[in-house]
């Protein structure tokens, strides 16, 4: 049965939980993945094949095992880092490898033209990317971004299996404290709305403008 008390009593106790573990992990992660899958981008593209093939089996690899068992694995195999850092380190290593297909497809939508010009131009490698390609490739490539950061924030409850009290975590401790897991899970229910809808749109409208 709903009891209004014990909704007021968990929003304090799980909009902490927010902002101070789901919050940050979701950004500090996001920004990581967003760099490392630039990286990984790249380097399928400029590396040699001898170079790029075991590259892309780590990637494949990476994207298609599960993220609870690279938490696991990680956390157990460093436990000299805290569960927060490598919550971020295996969040961020993760998702990259689904961010550097969105670069990957955003590099191959520049014009066969546009590589040729600059090569004709004698521009080196690193002028051409730097102001050629990724100026282009990387506005191609924010709306889909956006949503591997929507993703991963909604995947903050799998930090349970290393015993980082994230807000889903804190919902559960509460309810069972109570003996009543429904207040405490819808104020977590809302949350993730609340963060995760204005960011959806905003990607939306996004896409939207940049495909004018």
């Amino acid at each position: 049965m709903w009891d209004n008390q014990l909704f007021l009593e968990s929003i304090p106790i799980l909009l902490e939980a927010f902002l101070k573990i789901t919050l940050v992990v979701t950004v500090l992660s996001s920004i990581l993945a967003a760099l490392l899958g630039l990286v990984w981008a790249i380097g399928l593209r400029e590396l040699p094949g001898w170079a790029a093939a075991p590259l892309r089996f780590v990637l494949d690899f990476i994207r298609m095992t599960p993220l609870p068992v690279h938490l696991l694995v990680i956390y157990y195999a460093f436990n000299n880092l805290s569960a927060m850092t490598v919550g971020v380190l295996v969040f961020g290593v993760h998702y990259s490898t689904y961010m550097a297909e969105s670069y990957r497809a955003g590099i191959e939508s520049i014009r066969k033209g546009q590589w040729e010009a600059a090569t004709a131009l004698s521009l080196p490698a690193s002028r051409t990317w730097r102001a050629v390609i990724l100026p282009q490739a990387i506005r191609n490539t924010l709306p889909s971004l956006g949503n591997w950061a929507i993703a991963m924030f909604k995947d903050t409850p799998f930090l349970i299996f290393i015993s980082v009290p994230e807000m889903v975590t804190k919902a559960r401790e509460f309810g069972g404290q109570n003996f009543s897991y429904v207040e405490s899970m819808t104020v977590a229910g809302v949350l993730f709305l609340v963060a995760s809808y204005p960011t959806a749109v905003l990607m939306r409208k996004l896409e939207k403008k940049l495909a004018y």
